[in-house]
Parts: structure tokens; C-alpha cells; sequence
């Protein structure tokens, strides 16, 4: 069962992770280009839970791509911080996925991002309703 805090969303999954040394920056702490690895990282393990492979759909044309990206950074993760991203998803749209990713240090689950990455479907490079990735996330209307 995944954690619900006050006012998240319903979460989907979520992954464990731990800060590595060249992660930080020379004031200690995440370098902000590395809350975004991490978030993709569990975006794509999330998707591979629900059975959908980039590689595969991009193979058959298909692929999703991100337009847009806000994170507010609430509080910094340190060297060997042990935090967990859960993730939800929400259909914006025919053709965009939002995923809400909120980052929560452990184990004392202090909120350290909440990010909103917006992706868009393309299929042969063209706008393109993604029916497949909804069946697969239940999110057909």
C-alpha cells in the first residue's frame, strides 16, 4: 500500500532511492538537475510496472514525450539522504499524461519536491491520442 499524506494524490507506485556523493554540489546538497534523473527514473519504472516500454512503443511509432516540467524544491536532500518518489498519473486532455511525483525523504517522510511532468503522445512524430498507454494506466474516458 502506498502512503497518502494530506493533499496528495492517489499514488500509483513509488521507489526507494539513496543520494550518491557526486549528486551534491559544493554546498552539500542535490544538485537540482539530479531531482529530474530521479524523477524519470520512476516515472519509466512505474510505466514498465503497468507493462509499458518506451522502446516497444517507440518502435511502433509511438512515443511520449515531455513538454513541461515544474518541481517546487521544498528541501534539500543531503549525501546519503534515503528518500521515495511516489507517483500518480492523470490524463490532461486527448493527448497529454500529467504525472504528479512528490519526493519524501526517509524515514521521516518530510516532503522534500512535488513535481508535475506533463508528457504529450506523438505517433510518427504527430500529435497522437495514446489509446494503448490509457488501456494499460486505466485512464480511458
Amino acid at each position: 500500500m502506498v502512503k497518502q499524506t494530506e493533499n496528495s494524490p492517489e499514488y500509483l507506485s513509488s521507489l526507494e532511492f539513496s543520494v550518491r556523493d557526486y549528486e551534491c554540489d559544493l554546498q552539500g546538497v542535490v544538485n537540482n538537475a539530479n531531482y529530474q534523473h530521479y524523477l524519470e527514473h520512476a516515472r519509466h519504472e512505474f510505466l514498465l510496472s503497468k507493462g509499458i516500454s518506451f522502446s516497444r512503443l517507440h518502435d511502433e511509432g509511438t512515443d511520449l514525450i515531455i513538454t513541461r516540467v515544474e518541481i517546487d524544491y521544498k528541501y534539500p536532500l543531503r549525501s546519503r539522504d534515503r528518500f521515495i518518489i511516489r507517483t500518480a498519473v492523470r490524463r490532461e486532455g486527448y493527448i497529454r499524461l500529467v504525472f504528479i511525483q512528490d519526493i519524501f525523504r526517509l524515514p521521516d517522510e518530510k516532503l522534500i519536491v512535488r513535481a508535475n511532468i506533463t508528457s504529450a503522445a506523438t505517433r510518427d512524430g504527430k500529435p497522437s491520442r495514446p489509446d494503448e498507454i490509457l488501456r494499460m494506466l486505466n485512464l480511458q474516458k
